[in-house]
């Protein structure tokens, strides 16, 4: 019988290689976000403990621009509550996975991000690792690659000139890369053209700047009352 250290030590090594893309992408980002409030005379305090409480990408970058505007808490918390409106939709579908007891189940609702949602929702997990443990991992591992990457940008942000414009395509780039990921181990792509399908006709429909919120409610409709349809697929667990 395993000790609980094996059972936590294979956990962390099935878990490690999965979060390597995001590795890249979050200390990219992270310095580059570091250096970007830098510019504006915040010292690295400010990224390091704003990653570490926050930890949401989009609304720390727009942060910067209420932090430098007139104090308006009820602009910032609308804001913040359209840009990351999708994590109810995550979280509901996540209800059964984290079912974890304790801090690490707290930490599993916190520390929720976009791609750590991704790898948690999608990955196979081994028979002899611990999904508890695993997706412990995976969140954790994936909070320490922003919140590093954002201190190191904040404290060589005085010595490097660094451009963000256009930084944000990273993070698409990697959510291309996961989808990709996803579309070759599906044994039917019939809910991977469904969400393009109905994110397409959301965009159509409400414009570039609100169809994510109404194409995840479509996509969560659509996935509840076809659950049975993509079991027998073989695409959902």
């Amino acid at each position: 019988m395993e000790t609980k250290k094996e059972t936590v030590i294979k956990a962390f090594k099935a878990a490690f290689p999965l979060t390597i893309p995001i590795l890249a992408g979050y200390v990219f980002l992270g310095i580059a976000y570091g250096v970007y409030m830098n510019a504006f005379g915040f010292n690295f305090l400010y990224p390091m403990f704003m990653s570490m409480l926050i930890y949401a990408g989009t609304v720390q970058f727009a942060a910067v621009g209420m932090l430098m505007a007139i104090y308006d808490p009820i602009n910032a918390l609308a804001l913040s509550l359209m840009i990351n409106a999708r994590y109810l939709f995550y979280g509901i579908s996540m209800l059964d996975k984290y079912k974890v007891n304790g801090i690490r189940g707290a930490f599993l609702i916190f520390s929720m991000s976009d791609e750590t949602f991704s790898i948690n929702c999608a990955a196979n997990i081994p028979e002899d690792v611990d999904k508890g443990w695993f997706m412990f991992f995976v969140t954790l591992l994936n909070y320490s690659y922003w919140v590093s990457g954002s201190i190191f940008g904040g404290l060589f942000g005085e010595l490097i000139e660094f451009n963000t414009k256009g930084l944000e395509f990273a993070m698409t780039a990697m959510f291309i890369v996961i989808f990709l990921e996803q579309w070759l181990k599906e044994k039917s792509h019939n809910s991977s053209l469904l969400g393009l399908g109905g994110s397409l006709l959301c965009l159509f429909i409400f414009g570039s700047s609100n169809f994510i919120i109404p194409s995840m409610i479509l996509i969560l409709l659509i996935l509840t009352f076809k659950r049975e349809f993509f079991m027998k697929a073989g695409e959902t667990k």
